[in-house]
């Protein structure tokens, strides 16, 4: 390998262990700006600095969840053939060397999060980044360890990935979050919480292996799917309920149908699904993700627009 090529093979491990692969990067910052979006009174004020800060410290959270995870994981992840890439970049980059990585961008979260609440003094702002850094800590380190601890481990990432983000973001514009906003912040949140479960499947076969508790192991993969299903559904009715109470009708059929596409994109791979034939997540990934990208992107807009 020459020098050039070096500083390139690092960038693409990088770039495997915070899992940036297409379409997840456009999710990671949906996340990020959903709460300001919905917070905001006009679009001008998604640059006003302390929400810049706001939806920065967002940004490195779940990719730092996702490099803490597959340094802990990588063993299993060797198992995973959809994963193996990733796990063979963990070990490249060196399993102590990726904790502290993570830990390090958690801390930059918490620090810009601190400066935020300093400048607005909203301190809900520094209080949401640091329980998400608690709950990605908790899902990974023992004794704890949600990620195998049955609906712990769905319910810590739609908590962590969705739900709190849009706090943080939101809190960075206002003090006082009204209960619309409330409803629509949990409906995402159990859309993501609902797409995680779905994502766990196709680890089902490595994670057994490695005696990794998830759901998927307990119940299998095709009951996960299908409980996945129906735990998305409630995703758009919290949503649609915000949205009705902020908006009006219209805007909440609107939201409940980009909402459903989460819903829609979980049912599409339930055909064919067991123990013995499991997805591929690298499919799932691009096929079935890329929709629910768009109604992410949409889910973004629809409140600079319905004003």
């Amino acid at each position: 390998m020459t020098g050039n090529d070096k500083p390139a093979s690092i960038w693409r491990d990088l770039a495997r262990v915070h899992r940036l692969e297409y379409p997840l990067p456009v999710h990671y910052v949906c996340y990020a700006f959903w709460g300001a979006c919905y917070a905001v009174g006009t679009v001008r004020q998604l640059l006003d600095v302390p929400v810049v800060l706001a939806v920065v410290a967002n940004l490195p959270l779940p990719v730092a969840m996702n490099m803490l995870n597959g340094a802990v994981d990588v063993r299993t992840d060797e198992r995973t053939p959809n994963k193996r890439a990733a796990a063979a970049s963990i070990l490249r980059l060196g399993v102590r060397r990726a904790v502290w990585w993570a830990l390090a961008e958690m801390a930059f979260s918490l620090v810009l999060a601190a400066v935020v609440s300093l400048w607005t003094g909203h301190w809900l702002v520094v209080t949401a980044v640091a329980m998400i850094v608690v709950l990605h800590v908790l899902y990974n380190v023992e004794p704890v360890r949600l990620k195998r601890r049955g609906f712990a481990n769905p319910v810590t990432l739609g908590v962590s990935f969705g739900f709190l983000p849009c706090v943080v973001s939101c809190a960075a514009v206002r003090a006082d979050i009204p209960l619309s906003l409330w409803l629509i912040f949990a409906g995402l949140g159990v859309s993501v919480g609902a797409r995680a479960l779905w994502w766990m499947v196709p680890d089902r076969a490595a994670d057994a292996a490695t005696g990794m508790t998830t759901l998927a192991v307990r119940h299998g993969a095709y009951r996960t799917l299908l409980l996945s299903c129906l735990i998305a559904v409630a995703g758009p009715v919290l949503l649609g309920v915000g949205l009705w109470s902020r908006y009006g009708v219209i805007w909440a059929i609107v939201g409940v149908a980009a909402g459903s596409v989460f819903v829609v994109g979980q049912l599409a791979v339930l055909p064919g699904t067991s123990d013995r034939t499991l997805p591929s997540s690298a499919r799932m990934r691009r096929r079935n993700m890329t929709p629910m990208m768009a109604a992410n992107v949409f889910l973004a807009v629809l409140p600079l627009i319905a004003r």
